[in-house]
């Protein structure tokens, strides 16, 4: 746009989508120059969640006679949505925690802070007989599609029952009957927790939300509810917590073995084909004529300097003229 490139003047229907997630990402500032290029008189749409953090500034700027459309709490079935903070000393606890959690029989959402980690734990949880499939930004559409109908679909048909996720996940996503979300790793902003944790719970149906916490974070998590308007103690876990929240645990599914490339072979060049002596004669190798050394030293033997040195074939030359490499 600052350099002509791109013309919006001839823009006659404008959307913008996620407006408050725009705003928390500092898209704003970008957001408003885009609709000031646009026309006024053009048909603009905005979808937000809510309409605090400048956007409600943005709708009263850009949108003129504004008919507003409104999801109310009364509308939507309201779930049971049970909240859980526990607290695990050591991340090999919190490892084992999250196996345990994951191996229930119900779908289950497992939200991670980073791509990686998400890729990461997707894999060892499918490793130690718990199939699972990641869902994170690095993704093609091809992949996220494909991962995402293997978590919608039934075990019986191919499907699995854990969907390991970034923040990307929480947003535009619907999955039907997804029992337990977990916060491997809680978020940071209080808007991310409820947008995770409403993967579960929807359309009337009940659901367990639970964060996992080392003891360095109790005083973000905490932080972190206060702000959300959650209420939930932080808790030791026991074996009844868990036996609570996985009540029946899924069979153990074997990993399929993972095939090694086929290893080339290393002494192809060495063997030959029947009347594979004819074909070698008729090519012989070619062999690299070695230019004569002044002073006769042979392969890999010894010569002098000019300074009476004695050399070993394989290092470089000392004295006068060009020095030879030994071979």
């Amino acid at each position: 746009m600052k350099q002509q490139v791109v013309r919006l003047s001839a823009i006659e229907v404008t959307v913008l989508d996620e407006a408050d997630h725009m705003a928390d990402l500092g898209f704003l500032p970008g957001v408003t120059r885009i609709l000031t290029a646009t026309p006024a008189g053009g048909q603009r749409l905005l979808f937000s969640a809510t309409l605090d953090r400048g956007i409600d500034t943005l709708a009263r700027r850009f949108l003129s006679n504004a008919v507003s459309h409104e999801v109310d709490e009364e509308s939507v079935p309201v779930g049971e949505m049970t909240h859980r903070v526990l607290v695990v000393d050591s991340t090999d606890n919190k490892t084992a925690l999250v196996r345990d959690l994951a191996s229930g029989t119900g779908r289950r959402i497992l939200f991670t802070r980073t791509k990686h980690q998400a890729k990461k734990l997707a894999k060892q949880l499918t490793a130690a007989g718990i199939p699972a499939v990641d869902l994170h930004g690095n993704l093609s559409q091809n992949a996220r599609e494909r991962n995402l109908g293997a978590f919608s679909a039934a075990p019986e048909d191919g499907g699995v029952r854990v969907l390991v996720a970034t923040d990307v996940a929480a947003r535009g996503v619907h999955v039907d009957n997804v029992d337990l979300v977990v916060h491997v790793d809680p978020p940071v902003e209080h808007k991310a927790y409820l947008h995770r944790s409403g993967r579960t719970a929807r359309a009337g149906a009940a659901g367990t939300v639970v964060t996992v916490v080392l003891p360095e974070q109790r005083r973000d998590v905490k932080d972190l509810l206060r702000k959300a308007a959650i209420t939930a103690p932080l808790e030791d876990v026991t074996s009844a917590t868990i036996t609570a929240l996985v009540p029946e645990r899924a069979p153990h599914v074997r990993p399929a073995p993972v095939q090694a490339p086929q290893q080339q072979q290393r002494q192809s060049s060495k063997q030959r084909p029947a009347g594979g002596e004819k074909n070698g004669a008729a090519n012989p190798p070619s062999r690299r004529r070695r230019r004569p050394r002044s002073n006769g030293a042979g392969q890999g033997g010894s010569y002098s300097t000019q300074s009476g040195q004695s050399r070993q074939g394989g290092q470089s030359r000392q004295g006068g003229g060009r020095g030879s490499q030994g071979r």
